[in-house]
């Protein structure tokens, strides 16, 4: 079988998406020796991903995401390698393209969400956005061989959202702490690490409205008025129009000097930062799986988390837990953490524990699975 895997958001290139996109063929390259694959990247992530199995092979494809050239021009240029199978690791799928695929829809957010603070664009040119992404996601529903998605509460929203999805298996594949943020750092700190002044409550994550950091930032704010002025707050994430516009209201309430915003770390970096913090803390409303609470947990770092969403199934009883649209519940989460020492090591051994349920190798697994399906 040849199979093609649609990588443009392979690594750094693509957040949370390019972690599972880039742990996926990791795991894939050590599994499969008899299937032939072809890795589809961009000119920005190129030099991420170089096949260490021979039956792996790297092709350009520049294609930015969610444009006419990718609706248009890609499902000719993926037509020419003669593909049994497509992964597309995202709902992204050209609605031109009509051969064999599976996709990995990761959540509904863009669509149970909405809001026009989630863009840069017009009420008007928003609106039609969101109708061309309702357009793309029902397509490549209804057309994939086979739906593959990362929790069972994004499972469900799916089949409450498109009923017809009930004909079809969903297969449910969780993510996992990648080995990367996982590695003993022997105690070793980059320069800009050691910057940091403890204790302080880390985020790690993008800034889109749904991760809810205009509350963090409020709650954060009475937080040191209760009496933990030395705590600062860092924001791990890309620079990017969202931060920026969360930086502005950092300053506005008067927490410049307390809110750090570290902008993009590498993963050395990443697990040096989660082990030096004092807890986590993840105030999202609405996830698909929420994968950085859980890096969190396998590196030693207690965590406080909504219970909104897919939360409560992925971290189980590992995280204290607040009510993301009440700003004294979580206020009261850090409390508690700055606090309770007992409570903190209760919460960084359990972590470890439920970080260890998920890996990487049974994603790809189910996912060859999946691919061998598809195609009988």
């Amino acid at each position: 079988m040849r199979i093609g895997i649609d990588a443009r958001f392979y690594g750094s290139l693509g957040k949370g998406l390019g972690r599972y996109t880039s742990e996926l063929i990791t795991q894939l390259e050590k599994l499969d020796t008899k299937n032939e694959y072809v890795v589809f990247l961009r000119k920005d992530n190129w030099d991420e991903y170089e096949p260490k199995n021979p039956h792996f092979t790297k092709v350009l494809a520049e294609y930015p995401w969610y444009t006419w050239k990718e609706q248009l021009l890609y499902p000719l240029f993926l037509r020419k390698f003669k593909l049994d199978l497509v992964h597309f690791p995202h709902f992204n799928v050209p609605l031109l393209y009509r051969r064999p695929f599976i996709v990995t829809v990761h959540d509904l957010i863009l669509l149970s969400h909405p809001t026009t603070r989630a863009t840069t664009l017009g009420p008007l040119l928003y609106k039609l956005k969101y109708m061309v992404y309702r357009l793309v996601i029902v397509g490549a529903l209804k057309r994939s061989k086979a739906i593959i998605t990362v929790s069972k509460t994004a499972k469900q929203e799916i089949e409450k959202t498109f009923p017809f999805t009930g004909q079809k298996d969903i297969l449910v594949t969780y993510g996992a702490c990648s080995p990367s943020l996982a590695e003993d750092t022997k105690g070793d700190k980059t320069k800009k690490v050691t910057q940091l002044t403890t204790p302080f409550a880390l985020y790690v994550g993008n800034a889109y409205p749904h991760k809810n950091l205009e509350r963090l930032l409020e709650s954060f704010s009475q937080f040191r008025k209760g009496g933990y002025d030395d705590y600062s707050l860092v924001l791990i994430g890309a620079k990017d129009y969202f931060y920026e516009r969360l930086r502005e209201e950092a300053r506005e309430r008067g927490l410049d000097t307390n809110v750090i915003f570290f902008d993009h770390a590498g993963d050395l970096e990443l697990a040096e930062i989660y082990r030096a913090a004092s807890f986590y803390v993840f105030p999202s409303k609405c996830e698909g799986f929420g994968l950085p609470p859980l890096e969190a947990m396998c590196n030693g770092l207690p965590v406080a988390s909504s219970d909104a969403s897919c939360m409560p199934e992925i971290l189980g009883e590992a995280a204290l837990y607040f009510d993301a649209d009440d700003a004294e519940s979580m206020t009261g989460a850090m409390r508690r953490m700055a606090e309770d020492g007992e409570l903190r090591q209760t919460l960084v051994d359990k972590g470890y524990g439920q970080a260890a349920r998920y890996d990487w190798e049974t994603v790809a697994r189910l996912t060859l699975e999946s691919y061998e399906n598809s195609l009988k």
